[in-house]
């Protein structure tokens, strides 16, 4: 996009675009979302960034009533498979709060000086920058949906102090922590509610149509029993699951039915709340939120056997994972013979909720244990790291790896790439005149499945 056809989508208040940019306005220094209902600044105030952090780096504050802080991520991310593409994954997933730059660094395998000038010169903002702004939005979270003491939400944020944590909050908000904790109640926040005890409420925005029933048709289909669960009746059930994550673990659920918004209503429950960036973009990658369906329904619906489809179904998402590693083993084994793992190798929850009894087993766990030769190798490819399937992986390169791996069919090897890697550009079933989707093959599979399945039902 031309900075012509950018000023034409903040005009239009067109929320297609909300998170794929933001616009500053220097005469109030306030930057914002495109669909922002304030009133049109004149083009000759406006300025455009790619990311909040450029906004921010420049030293512009976000704006109060469309809090450009609380959309979905930017589709882009989700397609490209660069360095750039690889990074805002992993920072998404808190890889610089955990590891800083050198390790994000080396999980890209380029220099730190590498990476800072890349992200630099096409984001407006290094990785501290980005990492920084989205330290301050799961602050803003937690002060405005929990009760915690401030001091415990700076360092479950990801700050190094509380000085660091008050000076950013005031510089990118405008107010103080207290401020920002007494507005609860109003806009996406929701108010405050009653302690972590029943999670941390959360609204997971999404941009465009979302076909909510489709995805939850899907995950009912796939429950593994003790790690996951689908409760309720078509249209108001409830997904749930347990997380395995970097501090801790985790309990994650998201209703089906969002009335009033573009948002799915979820709730995280952490034993350690420094975890909540990632269980939420964990949670983001499974449905899929990040998706840009106006893009793909547009492309597939040129298509004349895909275009009933599209139409039936607009806002299809191809869903990701919530643990790659686990999404690689599940998609090797089946369902029936990966609820066996869980029995015979998960871990047993601290505290069960419900169903929910026990995290998925570790790859080191079945590559010592697992008597399946296929799934061994698996899974000691895993535990070793030979085999990459974090955010930030390089797609070929894990592809290459596992068509490697004793037992493994190129079809399965492509079902691992769509779900535990988020590729939404693959045909695992070689469909004829599948290349005519491209860059949105996986989308294109997704409504061919769903359409049988609903065929045979």
């Amino acid at each position: 996009m031309d900075e012509r056809t950018r000023y034409e989508a903040v005009s239009s208040r067109d929320a297609r675009f909300d998170g794929a940019f933001f616009f500053a306005v220097v005469t109030t220094g306030i930057y914002c979302r495109p669909s922002c209902p304030a009133v049109t600044p004149k083009r000759a105030n406006v300025r455009f960034y790619p990311t909040a952090a450029a906004a921010q780096a420049d030293g512009f504050r976000a704006c109060r009533r469309c809090r450009p802080d609380a959309v979905p991520g930017s589709a882009e991310w989700n397609v490209r498979a660069d360095v750039v593409g690889r990074a805002m994954r992993l920072i998404g997933d808190g890889v610089v709060d955990r590891e800083g730059v050198p390790g994000l660094a080396g999980r890209l395998g380029y220099s730190a000086r590498q990476v800072q000038r890349q992200l630099t010169a096409e984001l407006g903002a290094g990785p501290v920058a980005l990492a920084r702004a989205q330290r301050s939005h799961t602050a803003r979270v937690l002060l405005q949906t929990t009760l915690l003491p401030v001091t415990e939400i700076a360092f479950a944020a990801g700050f190094a102090s509380v000085r660091q944590f008050n000076d950013t909050i005031r510089q990118i908000y405008a107010r103080t922590p207290s401020a920002l904790r007494a507005e609860a109640g109003t806009g996406l926040a929701g108010g405050r509610r009653e302690g972590l005890r029943a999670g941390i409420p959360l609204r997971l925005a999404h941009r465009g149509p979302y076909a909510t029933a489709a995805l939850f048709d899907l995950l009912a289909a796939e429950v593994v029993a003790r790690v996951e669960e689908v409760a309720g009746t078509p249209g108001s059930r409830t997904y749930r699951r347990t997380l395995r994550l970097p501090y801790g673990s985790g309990l994650a659920e998201v209703d089906e039915a969002s009335p009033g918004g573009p948002w799915l209503e979820a709730r995280i429950q952490l034993t350690d709340l420094r975890d909540l960036t990632t269980a939420v973009q964990r949670v983001r990658r499974l449905f899929d939120l990040d998706a840009d369906p106006y893009a793909v329904d547009e492309a597939l619906a040129a298509d004349p056997r895909l275009a009933p489809l599209v139409a039936a179904r607009p806002g299809l998402r191809s869903p990701g994972a919530a643990d790659p590693e686990e999404a690689a083993v599940r998609t090797l084994v089946g369902r029936a013979e990966a609820g066996e793992l869980v029995e015979r190798y998960g871990k047993a929850l601290d505290v069960p909720c419900g169903g929910l009894t026990h995290l998925f087993p570790e790859p080191d766990v079945l590559a010592g244990s697992a008597e399946d030769p296929a799934l061994r190798a698996l899974a000691t490819a895993l535990a070793d790291g030979r085999l990459r399937l974090d955010a930030g992986a390089d797609r070929d390169a894990a592809e290459e790896t596992l068509l490697a791996l004793p037992g493994m069919g190129r079809s399965t090897a492509a079902l691992i790439r769509t779900r535990a890697l988020g590729d939404p550009d693959v045909d695992p079933y070689g469909t004829p005149g599948a290349e005519r989707w491209r860059p949105w093959r996986s989308y294109a599979v997704r409504h061919l499945e769903t359409a049988g399945a609903v065929a045979l039902s």
